[in-house]
């Protein structure tokens, strides 16, 4: 006998599996999209393999309306459209749950489960006598699922038409194709199946005044508000994408609406170590200029990122992280670049880091990454990652001041230097350690050269230990008081709390579920999600005054809980590090357990 699931609407979760290279992404990205148009909180995480083609693919949707939106683990729908994880999709389905597979061919009798119902639909049937073409009647068979769904879960089939037609306003073929797919597969469920099922969606206003976007576009989008005109970059899953935006961007608004004439410079370097390299060439000579990479890149930067910090040169890297080492894994995500990042290259170096949980940050904290870059003269390094880079999001609407100007730091310019009896490029710096510096060309007076090597505070080449000390010590000093700077940590409190919960960056959602579902369980915590290094004042505070504090990161060795130890005076035995690092996001299932375990319940 199976068991009943409650009817729920407007809180469940699926799962959608395919192969890599079918074209399931349109199909899966429609049914997300549609929902979020009725209204309703929700999310999509693509979790796909690197290769090319050919290799399982999974999506996963899950809709709440309370606007819990992190990852799910149990799911009540598992669409199987993919022969080779049919065993494991069939396991993943959860009690009472259903699957939906394609019965053009019958499900093998070990696959069966008694507390599931199995949905069959004939889809590779459907379509073959539809459509023609090999590759149209796969790509069809996508939509084909997708307009059951449409009627299993109740969608607003309005709203779907809707979508097709803004997608295919000039392919008229296309969209005929695609909504005689989407019927085929509603019309079919409709005619075979109680629809909709227990758990179904129903219109609400959950998502006013909030947008659909990934990281890697906001990020792009943040860096043409900053007013970045210069921009360097070498391939890499998953920043990719963040340069493919911004070219698009640039072709729409930095181009002379009367000449047609480019104002902006994007160059595809041959490697990542040219790509950082123009780009501190560029923001030396008062661009400002940026890179996206992901981990394997700024390895390969190391060296440049520590001539740009000792030659206190602006420059901003996106880093859009992944599973490492090595190679690891390319399209799944991670945290592991934050001890990498804080202190690249090789000597005593460290940079500012700003570390976003969603895409409105990366939209902000790209903006603000410049200003930093060229306030402290120093690279600044944005920490976004895959899940956030390249997964929908849903989020506020993104929001801009029109009165805002590039904060360009200490610039001297011509008459500046004019009245100056000499200038000297690591000297007369100010209440932040910062010196002033200038542009080439502006004036004869001005340093139109600086050094990477051993200089002393005049700029001037040196292998005196007190005259190299003066510098670098300088150079702490002024990191040190970036802490101010950098976007403060955000603080919340309960109640009662004896206990701190610690994230960074996008464990943020799955943090907030675990935390209302630990207060009911009676552990109330408090929280704090760091966005910036260095650490200031309220980060330390914060872990101090709690008997202890989890720290939830995504990488094997507590990076995150390690640069407290090293960088604050907070006890290790204050701090229990909690490490998920399997390249899926992270779910509140993972947190709750983890911190009960922690504390015997």
């Amino acid at each position: 006998m199976h068991n009943v699931l409650l009817p729920r609407v407007n809180d469940f979760a699926i799962k959608l599996a395919n192969v890599n290279g079918t074209g399931s992404a349109s199909a899966n990205g429609l049914l997300m999209q549609s929902i979020f148009r009725m209204g309703i909180p929700v999310s999509g995480k693509n979790l796909f393999p690197s290769n090319i083609q050919g290799l399982p693919t999974w999506y996963e949707i899950r809709v709440n309306k309370e606007g819990y939106t992190a990852r799910a683990l149990d799911y009540d729908l598992v669409v199987a459209m993919n022969a080779q994880t049919y065993d494991r999709d069939v396991r993943e389905v959860r009690p009472g749950g259903f699957l939906l597979h394609d019965s053009s061919w019958p499900l093998a009798p070990a696959l069966r489960r008694e507390d599931i119902t199995f949905i069959g639909v004939p889809y590779a049937k459907m379509c073959n006598e539809a459509f023609t073409g090999s590759r149209e009647r796969i790509l069809m068979k996508n939509i084909v699922y997708a307009g059951s769904l449409v009627a299993l879960l109740d969608i607003d089939i309005d709203v779907v038409e809707g979508m097709l037609a803004e997608k295919f306003a000039k392919k008229p073929a296309l969209r005929e194709s695609n909504s005689k797919a989407i019927r085929m597969g509603y019309d079919y469920a409709k005619a075979h199946y109680a629809c909709p099922l227990p758990f179904r969606l129903e219109k609400m206003d959950g998502n006013q005044d909030s947008v659909l976007m990934t990281g890697n576009a906001a990020t792009a989008l943040g860096c043409l508000y900053a007013g970045a005109t210069v921009a360097a970059w070498y391939p890499i899953t998953p920043a990719t994408s963040v340069m493919d935006e911004f070219t698009d961007l640039c072709k729409r608004y930095r181009r002379d609406p009367e000449t047609g004439r480019s104002n902006f410079m994007i160059l595809q370097a041959e490697d990542e170590l040219a790509a950082i390299g123009m780009v501190i060439g560029a923001s030396w000579a008062g661009a400002r200029s940026f890179t996206s990479t992901s981990g394997p890149g700024v390895s390969l930067m190391n060296e440049l990122l520590g001539l740009a910090y000792y030659a206190e040169i602006p420059a901003v890297l996106v880093d859009v992280q992944r599973v490492g080492p090595s190679t690891g894994m390319p399209t799944r995500t991670q945290q592991g670049d934050l001890f990498e990042c804080a202190y690249a290259s090789h000597g005593d170096t460290k940079h500012i880091l700003l570390l976003p949980a969603n895409p409105r940050e990366c939209f902000e904290f790209a903006v603000r990454s410049f200003d930093l870059a060229e306030q402290f003269q120093t690279p600044v390094i944005m920490l976004s990652d895959l899940d956030i880079g390249m997964n929908d999001w849903v989020v506020p609407k993104l929001t801009w001041d029109d009165s805002y100007r590039p904060s360009r730091g200490r610039v001297l310019t011509a008459e500046e230097l004019e009245k100056l009896p000499s200038f000297h490029r690591y000297s007369d710096e100010d209440e932040n350690n910062v010196p002033p510096r200038t542009l080439p060309g502006v004036h004869a007076k001005g340093a139109f050269f600086t050094r990477g090597s051993g200089h002393n505070k005049f700029g001037g080449y040196t292998e005196i230990p007190d005259e190299y000390q003066e510098v670098v010590d300088r150079l702490l000093k002024k990191h040190q008081s970036a802490a101010r700077f950098v976007p403060a940590p955000v603080i919340e409190r309960r109640p009662g709390a004896r206990f701190g919960l610690v994230t960074v960056g996008g464990c943020d959602l799955a943090a907030r579920e675990a935390l209302d579902t630990l207060a009911v369980r009676g552990v109330p915590m408090d929280y704090m999600r760091v966005r910036g290094f260095p650490f200031d004042q309220p980060v330390e505070q914060f872990l101090l005054e709690h008997d202890l504090c989890f720290v939830v990161e995504q990488n094997r060795d507590g990076q995150l809980n390690s640069l407290f130890t090293i960088e604050t005076a907070v006890p290790k035995d204050k701090l229990r590090s909690l490490r998920f690092y399997g390249g899926f996001p992270l779910s509140a299932r993972h947190v709750v357990h983890a911190v009960l375990k922690e504390l015997g319940d």
